[in-house]
């Protein structure tokens, strides 16, 4: 099967272009539009990955854009929440102020003149997913009218944990990788 090699990197756009969607939709109180949309974007996500993966498609473009849709994605997202009160404002603080630190430390990097590509670590998957179970789960308990303040408390715990521990290992990372150079 042959695929156009653009595809992978469409639906990422297409991921970048749900954001805003998703704000409006946020914004309305319309919770459950609102968990369709983030669950279309997570599945674009998985599945430009597998096809740029599987056909060989992989690109510089996608290698950059993928990453800043998901952090897109996320920082919006949280922000809204925590602006329309269903998360606390210092967690949205908290998961916007890693990425933005991430980035950052990215940028620094890259402007010494280092090719830098993170790869994301066990820390940052496990964070990753419990920061998507949370959204799904606040969005979830908002549409159908859950009433599961208990676990989404215990998320928001183990979002901010699990948040302070990929950022702390992704720094140690760059320090170590950083003196071995020297």
């Amino acid at each position: 099967m042959m695929i156009h090699p653009q595809i992978p990197n469409t639906i990422t756009v297409g991921r970048l272009i749900l954001v805003p969607l998703l704000i409006f939709l946020l914004v309305k109180g319309e919770y459950g539009w609102a968990l369709l949309g983030f669950t279309v974007a997570g599945l674009s996500d998985g599945v430009d990955g597998y096809l740029a993966r599987r056909f060989r498609l992989e690109s510089d473009l996608g290698g950059f854009l993928d990453p800043i849709a998901d952090k897109v994605l996320m920082v919006s997202i949280y922000v809204t929440l925590a602006l329309s009160g269903q998360l606390p404002v210092w967690l949205a603080f908290l998961v916007v102020a890693r990425d933005f630190l991430i980035i950052g430390f990215i940028m620094v990097l890259v402007s010494l003149g280092e090719n830098v590509r993170p790869a994301p670590s066990i820390y940052s998957k496990v964070n990753t997913a419990i920061q998507v179970l949370l959204v799904v789960t606040v969005l979830a308990n908002k549409a159908f009218s859950l009433s599961i303040d208990t676990a989404i408390d215990l998320l928001v715990y183990s979002v901010a944990v699990t948040t302070i521990i990929s950022g702390a290992n992704y720094y140690w990372i760059w320090i170590m990788q950083r003196q071995q150079k020297q």
